[in-house]
């Protein structure tokens, strides 16, 4: 058995899910895949897989197992970019999670620029609203919007991103448009935002000279994903606290208007956030690098 060949597999099945799509992007015979796996679980004494005909889980200690060997196949890859000079050309596998509305308003249609950019980079997207542990999860950096709440960890900021409060121009027809944010709490609906693992309730919040204040009454529906958030802003199911950048296109086309413009929200701090530990392969400093300049027209000046 080829141990560190049969390593990768593994981890290439957990990943992918599928012994046939493995093969397929490993460019192996779905056998030799299959072969390699059960030598693996009997070097190790231990199954690391359940496979069925329609389905494949990992095991608990294929769990386990995986969240080691992976860490070591990434400081084993940063060694190798590391000597055979990866830092004058990136390449490599970058994982990096970002949240939903980032990656689908903003970071998605920019990256044609990465990747002509850096062709030999390849970059794995965890796209989700809730925070990972960058640690177990095996994930080089993560773009997240907000307070940063794990101070042990490496925080650059990317941008600052302006916060609008807005309705459709049906809904505040119907409701009529508020002229302060008390008047939210009576004879409005409120689409709320829930933020993170802790499912906290985010408030509307406003400030206006001196005077700040929070609104969290009058929920009508509260979502956990900013993507479907927006959307259901943009269906006119009530008011609601957005990053501009997220109904920009909207705003132009008279879908979605912004009110108590007098008020206003602090924008949202975008950090890139990774561990003090980690070695600072080439690939991820370019990709740093190229997010602090592609960033830049969505900051709030």
């Amino acid at each position: 058995m080829d141990h560190l060949q049969a390593i990768k597999v593994f981890c290439q099945v957990v990943e992918s899910g599928s012994f046939t799509k493995s093969a397929l992007l490993l460019d192996l015979p779905k056998s030799t895949v299959t072969k390699l796996i059960q030598q693996l679980e009997s070097h190790l004494k231990v199954k690391l897989l359940h496979r069925t005909t329609r389905q494949l889980t990992v095991t608990t200690e294929g769990q386990q197992y995986y969240q080691q060997v992976r860490k070591l196949l990434s400081e084993l890859d940063d060694l190798e970019s590391q000597i055979s000079g990866e830092q004058a050309i990136p390449r490599g596998r970058l994982r990096v999670d970002v949240a939903s509305g980032v990656a689908n308003d903003i970071l998605l249609p920019l990256l044609p620029d990465f990747f002509q950019r850096y062709p030999q980079i390849e970059l794995d997207l965890g796209v989700a609203d809730s925070n990972v542990d960058l640690l177990s999860e095996n994930v080089d950096c993560v773009l997240r919007g907000g307070a940063l709440t794990d101070l042990s960890l490496i925080a650059r900021k990317i941008a600052d991103l302006s916060v609008l409060t807005c309705a459709t121009p049906a809904y505040l027809a119907t409701y009529g448009e508020p002229q302060h944010p008390e008047q939210l709490q009576n004879g409005h609906q409120l689409v709320l935002y829930r933020a993170g693992k802790a499912k906290q309730l985010r408030p509307l919040r406003f400030t206006c000279s001196s005077h700040s204040l929070e609104i969290l009454t009058n929920s009508r529906l509260i979502l956990n994903e900013s993507t479907a958030h927006r959307n259901a802003i943009l269906l006119g199911l009530g008011i609601g606290q957005l990053p501009q950048f997220m109904v920009q296109q909207q705003l132009t086309q008279g879908l979605i208007k912004p009110i108590l413009t007098n008020w206003h929200t602090n924008p949202i701090p975008l950090y890139l956030v990774y561990m003090p530990n980690r070695h600072l392969s080439g690939r991820f400093q370019a990709f740093a690098n190229w997010l602090q300049q592609a960033f830049a027209p969505y900051r709030a000046y």
